[in-house]
């Protein structure tokens, strides 16, 4: 398996980091220091090396730093799936104003689209906003669940993107008082191809992510194994009739329900309404009904899992992001998490106030602090 990592990352004007570059080499990476001290952005430039909008899913104009024309760069030397290679990306300055839309060049030629990233690395992250994951939003965890979709399927993103796409089209249709049936039809066409194959990609990952959990039981892990499902109009039926038939299925629906979702505002069937349930496979008990630290163990066993899952997949490490990961911790679960990572052989970048917590790193990790927008060794 190829060993992904980041030997050198360059920013320039990215959140309140002016010109910011350190090299690496292959170990984990720590960063410390205060609160608002720049850890943070510095795993969300890490994070624009795939495709997207970032662990913040930030807009691109909001990256700049605060003051400067809004254009920001994110570079950096690594040991990709395919071997060594330098990745840029951006927002770049024009003679007419900063581009609204980033630009990503390999090997210093530009490419048609950020998911082409995908064929060099593929990053993970874990953040305290997914603290509350399994108690919050349905589209929370909908488009947590496509996050780990997209990391084994690139068409993925793309595929979720025209649903939504098609959907607000055929909405804004039916708020008509005499659509184009032709159009609509259309629409309602597409709608079906591209739910169907959101619904399987889906169930396909959830699949696949509950077998890796299973060959890899430890009764003893302090994380928990989870059980994780898909709860959807589709995904319920996927794995009962042809694809081909259901997108019938879902085309008829669609059509007859025009009334009602013309009267709603809204879609109200398909992939945009389903749910992950995820389940404490020891306690047999829901997640949502977990303990807050018990809850937390879960997400981060999920991640583990499936970063084991994408590295035996494409044959190459993934890259991890773990925001203030130890910060609710115990030593022990401490300890035991870094010598996961270590064993899923990926490069690990983890950020916290306190340069003790990671102490069970000893020489694993290259330690950085972080103040005001600097990083020192």
């Amino acid at each position: 398996m190829n060993f992904v990592y980041i030997e050198k990352l360059k920013l320039t004007t990215f959140r309140n980091h002016e010109a910011m570059s350190v090299d690496l080499g292959s170990s984990h990476v720590v960063l410390t220091g205060d609160n608002g001290a720049g850890k943070t952005n510095i795993l969300e430039a890490v994070s624009f090396l795939s495709p997207g909008r970032g662990l913040r899913r930030a807009a691109y104009d909001r990256v700049g730093q605060a003051g400067k024309s809004g254009s920001w760069t994110v570079f950096a030397h690594m040991q990709g799936a395919q071997g060594d290679v330098k990745i840029g990306t951006g927002l770049q300055e024009t003679a007419f104003g900063v581009e609204n839309s980033r630009k990503v060049h390999i090997n210093g030629v530009q490419v048609k689209t950020s998911d082409e990233l995908l064929e060099h690395s593929r990053i993970l992250w874990l953040t305290p906003s997914m603290d509350g994951l399994f108690t919050g939003a349905t589209s929370d965890r909908r488009r947590f669940l496509d996050r780990l979709v997209l990391a084994v399927d690139p068409a993925h993103g793309r595929r979720v993107a025209d649903f939504e796409k098609s959907m607000r089209a055929r909405n804004k249709l039916l708020s008509e008082d005499f659509p184009d049936s032709a159009w609509l039809d259309a629409t309602e066409a597409q709608l079906a191809e591209l739910g169907v194959a959101i619904a399987s990609a889906r169930y396909e990952l959830v699949t696949l992510l509950s077998e890796v959990i299973v060959r890899n039981n430890d009764p003893d892990s302090p994380f928990p194994d989870a059980l994780v499902s898909i709860s959807g109009t589709l995904e319920n039926e996927i794995s009962e009739i042809a694809a081909s038939d259901l997108e019938e299925e879902y085309l008829d629906r669609l059509r007859n329900n025009r009334r009602i979702d013309a009267r709603a505002g809204r879609t109200l069937e398909g992939p945009h309404r389903s749910d992950m349930i995820v389940q404490h496979r020891p306690k047999s008990m829901p997640a949502s009904q977990c303990s807050t630290g018990e809850q937390k163990a879960l997400l981060i066993g999920l991640l583990l899992a499936h970063a084991r899952l994408v590295g035996e997949m494409h044959d190459a490490t993934p890259i991890l992001l773990l925001d203030e990961v130890a910060a609710h911790l115990d030593e022990g679960r401490r300890a035991a998490l870094y010598d996961m990572i270590d064993a899923l052989g990926c490069q690990a970048w983890m950020t916290g106030t306190d340069r003790a917590l990671f102490k069970a790193l000893d020489n694993r990790a290259i330690f950085l602090t972080v103040q005001d927008g600097k990083v020192f060794a």
